[in-house]
């Protein structure tokens, strides 16, 4: 069976609105797993410059898969190792929260492979 690596990352500006507030870090930050493939999450590092805590957010089909949270001016290395499968047309995407008034800029590197 043959897979192949996707990646999404780059580094984006936040500006927080609330720890109970996620959003869409970037359109770039999204992908809908084709059909014919599933997806397995691999890994997730990240790290930013804000002043408190932060999260990122795995959100699949609009619903919290992991959530990430980051220390402030603080990264973390997470490999998923995540057991389930992702089916085909799922849209995942990658969402962060931050406080009210704690902006920055947020470093992701996230990896899946398609089988």
């Amino acid at each position: 069976m043959l897979s192949t690596p996707q990646f999404l990352h780059g580094v984006f500006p936040f500006s927080g609105k609330g720890l109970d507030k996620p959003r869409l870090i970037d359109d770039s930050m999204a992908f809908t797993v084709p059909s014919g493939h599933l997806a397995q999450p691999l890994y997730f590092r990240g790290g930013h410059t804000g002043s408190s805590l932060v999260t990122v957010t795995l959100v699949r089909d609009g619903t919290t898969m992991r959530i990430f949270p980051m220390a402030a001016q603080g990264a973390v290395n997470i490999p998923l190792r995540v057991v389930e499968d992702v089916d085909p047309d799922t849209r995942l995407e990658l969402h962060v929260a931050a406080p009210k008034g704690c902006s920055g800029e947020v470093v992701i590197d996230f990896g899946l492979v398609l089988i």
